[in-house]
């Protein structure tokens, strides 16, 4: 389900993480309203028509109108603020802020959480509430000082902690999380930069978590769903097959998994490392994108009528800089993030969001 942002709150108020873990027993916040949200059939998928309004003036306007957010910092997780394509919410992950905004702004301040963003940490990924129009909290993965953690955002209130204790590293802070259900939030970690955490049942560091507790308290330990993971992790659920696809950096190769009963199972690999930053399911198709290279790249998605996958091809190549995050839209479309303040030789409206319509799986892109 696309997670509409346009909301005008702004949450008011920033703490430290030592005020947040005395306010950690204030009480738990409102209960979500738990009702299933009903899945809608996707759209014919075709390109938008839109009538654009002539630019304003100011350095942060870039020609290029599939740009529909400008002059960021450096980008965390990014997610769709409408159900065309035109509206993005994006994490700043040097900042703290998750902004959302679309093509001429402005910009809106949904909610701020204090960071350390040393090496690759900091404001990492944000999930709205399921029930976000009537509670306005948004869940964070967060880099502390002391570790990383998932973070509870209410409208005047400091961020409540949901979940302390995952490893923190100078690298390998990087993850990802969505709403499975409005009772379950999928959590991937990355490994903090020891790959052997990874593998440690002990540790939360390069896990997929399963958080089913979001109340503020003692909560209990999240079950974990699969280990192994490397750095740079993203999630990239399918809205047709129901399958969770992973994106990683190993320390032998990048790769796309899938999460079975069994466990993970690697669909594709790439021993040359161009740094893969995120993924998204789209008409048939995995797409990565990737930070060294600046390319997306995209697989088919595996099927019972075909099971085999057929090499990567290139959708999109050097054309924004180095890629980091991006998601998918019901209608096919993408969005991603730049990431070319932090890896890349920034422009003068970087970091930006970026609108995509991948070619499907069955196009030939030759």
């Amino acid at each position: 389900m696309i997670l509409v942002a346009v909301v005008a709150m702004v949450l008011a108020g920033c703490a430290d993480f030592t005020e947040q873990d005395r306010a950690k027993d204030a009480g738990t916040f409102s209960a979500n309203n738990e009702s299933m949200a009903i899945r809608q059939t996707p759209p014919p998928r075709s390109a938008p028509t839109e009538t654009q309004p002539p630019p304003p003036p100011g350095p942060c306007v870039d020609p290029d109108p599939a740009v529909i957010a400008t002059c960021l910092a450096s980008t965390g997780g990014v997610r769709a603020g409408d159900d065309k394509g035109d509206v993005t919410t994006v994490a700043e992950r040097t900042t703290g802020r998750i902004v959302t905004t679309k093509r001429y702004g402005p910009q809106r301040v949904l909610g701020t959480v204090p960071v350390d963003s040393s090496g690759d940490g900091g404001l990492v990924d944000f999930a709205l509430s399921p029930t976000y129009a009537q509670d306005q909290l948004i869940y964070a993965l967060v880099t502390t000082p002391s570790d990383n953690r998932i973070v509870r955002l209410a409208p005047g209130d400091v961020p409540k902690p949901i979940l302390t204790g995952i490893p923190k590293g100078q690298t390998g802070n990087m993850g990802a999380m969505f709403f499975r259900t409005p009772r379950e939030l999928v959590v991937a970690t990355g490994d903090a930069g020891n790959p052997a955490s990874a593998g440690d049942p002990g540790s939360l560091a390069g896990k997929v978590l399963l958080v089913t507790a979001l109340g503020s308290g003692d909560n209990p330990r999240p079950r974990i769903l699969a280990s192994g993971l490397g750095s740079n992790v993203s999630l990239c659920p399918s809205p047709t097959s129901g399958s969770l696809y992973i994106a990683d950096q190993a320390p032998a190769e990048d790769r796309i998994q899938v999460l079975e009963r069994s466990g993970l199972k690697p669909l594709w690999t790439w021993p040359d490392k161009p740094q893969i930053a995120g993924c998204a399911v789209s008409a048939g198709s995995i797409f990565v994108s990737t930070t060294r290279t600046q390319q997306i790249l995209g697989i088919n998605e595996p099927t019972r009528q075909r099971p085999t996958i057929s090499p990567p091809t290139v959708a999109l190549e050097k054309r924004y800089g180095a890629l980091g995050r991006m998601t998918a839209l019901e209608n096919g479309l993408i969005q991603f993030a730049t990431v070319n303040r932090e890896s890349g030789k920034p422009v003068s409206t970087d970091d930006r969001v970026v609108k995509f319509f991948p070619p499907s799986a069955s196009e030939d892109r030759t």
